[in-house]
């Protein structure tokens, strides 16, 4: 029987099948101990494991019998994990050809969708993995690779191996911000009038990716009162600046022209995401990004911050196409008990 024109199933003596690979699995049964495979369905025969097959009263197997330019499934798997693991990412042993890959350490998950799903475009090999770019801890599953034959040709990973070239698929960046100055703005606030129940909000949510929040300011409306103390947090070197209030489009709220006036290059004010619509991020020559929060982070469980912090986090620099692709996705479907990131939202 030939497979692909290359391999063929064959019957051959035991002492013959060395190397090659079994069809089925092969049962063992002890009374009263034991009844189950012994030898499973692509084991590669081995020298040691005649004098077992014998005492199963396996004299003749039915094996694939390995042709020059043709790969066993547990080779197919190592390579294919290869191709994959980055930085920071575990493989575990074969099982039944697959191998998984895991989180060594927490930080964020990426990803090249583009050379996947070449890959995947490909016959005979799979690589399955979870949504990219998101928020991992370690020993979170990654992914999962394998061959979907026994036994596939070189060829097909070769082809798998040009794709990848010299950049694995995949890694796990480790998070690399420590710490923020949060702006938080609003006469209602700086005059006592209301508390400010935004900062801890925003504490919490730095805290899950181990950013301490350096400072706290509170100032007035006003672009000058809020570029100044733009100013004043840029001139201690914070990793990132949070201005929370005055992002939306009443005349009284100042923030977006405040950062723009403060030098900040923006990249997105808005963003097709709800809820986070007016959510803003600039970038400062020196690289240190900074953010507008709407409302909304304060009351909502998830918005476009949830989105966004990881990828700030682990230094990733964000351009605006990243903003435009969020639409597909963007839209919170304000669940009962929230179970973000397991949820399709953010999930373009």
């Amino acid at each position: 029987m030939l497979y692909n024109g290359v391999v063929s199933m064959k019957k051959l003596r035991v002492e013959d099948a060395v190397g090659h690979v079994l069809c089925h699995d092969l049962t063992r049964i002890i009374k009263g101990e034991m009844k189950g495979p012994q030898f499973r369905k692509g084991h590669v025969v081995r020298e040691e494991d005649i004098p077992m097959l014998l005492s199963m009263g396996k004299e003749h197997l039915f094996v694939w019998e390995m042709q020059p330019g043709m790969v066993h499934e547990d080779e197919a798997a190592e390579r294919l994990a290869g191709m994959c693991r980055g930085d920071n990412i575990r493989q575990s042993g074969h099982e039944e050809g697959k191998i998984e890959l895991f989180a060594l350490g927490d930080g964020l998950f990426h990803l090249d969708v583009d050379r996947l799903n070449r890959i995947n475009a490909l016959e005979d090999i799979i690589i399955v993995t979870r949504h990219s770019p998101s928020p991992v801890k370690q020993g979170d599953k990654l992914a999962g690779v394998k061959a979907i034959p026994l036994v596939i040709p070189e060829e097909r990973l070769r082809q798998a191996e040009a794709i990848v070239g010299g950049a694995p698929l995949m890694a796990v960046l480790p998070y690399r911000l420590q710490n923020a100055w949060v702006i938080i703005t609003g006469n209602e606030v700086a005059k006592g009038l209301v508390n400010d129940t935004f900062t801890p909000v925003i504490i919490e949510k730095l805290g899950a990716y181990g950013i301490t929040v350096k400072q706290q300011l509170v100032v007035g409306d006003g672009i000058d009162n809020v570029a100044g103390a733009i100013k004043a947090a840029r001139g201690e070197k914070p990793d990132m600046i949070l201005c929370t209030g005055g992002m939306s489009v009443d005349p009284d709220d100042n923030t977006p022209g405040a950062i723009k006036q403060s030098g900040a290059a923006l990249v997105t004010y808005g963003a097709p995401v709800q809820p986070g619509a007016m959510f803003l991020l600039g970038y400062y020559e020196d690289g240190t990004p900074i953010m507008g929060l709407p409302g909304c982070v304060m009351y909502a469980a998830t918005t476009v911050f949830d989105m966004v912090l990881p990828r700030i986090a682990a230094g990733l620099r964000m351009t605006k196409q990243d903003f435009t692709r969020m639409g597909h996705g963007g839209l919170c479907l304000s669940c009962g008990k929230c179970h973000y990131p397991i949820c399709p939202f953010g999930k373009g």
